[in-house]
């Protein structure tokens, strides 16, 4: 386990503080403890060290390591446009359902860029992994959601091999999603979303 450390990505918006800061604390917790990391007791505090006196959107980039060493980092935000629609395509890249880290968000993050290196940033805005089954799961930075017309968003279940993602979660405990797995051919039928907390819910097209 000393290969790698745990990671959040924040945003902080100066009228409001950090988005979604109590599921990213937690999500810290909880993986530190699954893997056998100390707590992370001071993150908050460093968090609000490395954003104290700015004035701008930051995108903020919180480390963890199994000797409770915390480094956060800081870089100035800039929210996609309102009209944004993503290009989305699939990886030949597969995730395997059985590997138990990739539900913890951490620096070992090879099979995600060999993901995204199948395309060039011209080609596709974000990639899109299946699992060894052909089972949606999720994108190389984001969570994925279909509009099915149910009224939910469907979201692919942990098990599958995927990211317990933030947004994800706070979907699911707002009632506006819910878990179920999602095949290629469904891609065909709904409308995609993907997302994650840093840059929320981005409608998306899919180049099957």
């Amino acid at each position: 386990m000393a290969d790698f450390s745990l990671i959040e990505t924040l945003r902080y918006e100066p009228d409001t503080g950090f988005i979604r800061l109590r599921l990213h604390l937690a999500r810290l917790t909880r993986s530190a403890r699954r893997i056998g990391f100390p707590q992370p007791l001071g993150a908050l505090e460093r968090l609000q060290q490395a954003v104290a006196g700015a004035t701008s959107p930051q995108r903020v980039r919180l480390t963890f390591d199994e000797n409770a060493n915390i480094a956060v980092t800081t870089a100035p935000f800039t929210p996609l446009a309102p009209d944004t629609i993503w290009t989305i395509r699939i990886a030949d890249q597969r995730l395997d359902s059985t590997d138990k880290l990739l539900r913890i968000k951490t620096t070992r993050r090879a099979v995600y860029d060999r993901a995204r290196a199948e395309y060039a940033t011209d080609e596709a805005d974000e990639v899109l992994m299946l699992n060894e089954r052909g089972e949606a799961c999720e994108g190389t930075i984001t969570s994925i959601f279909l509009d099915d017309g149910s009224g939910l968003l469907r979201t692919p279940p942990i098990s599958c091999g995927l990211l317990a993602g933030v947004l994800r979660t706070e979907l699911i405990c707002q009632r506006k999603a819910r878990v179920g797995r999602i095949t290629r051919d469904d891609l065909k039928t709904g409308k995609l979303y993907v997302g994650n907390s840093l840059r929320g819910l981005i409608p998306a097209k899919i180049v099957l």
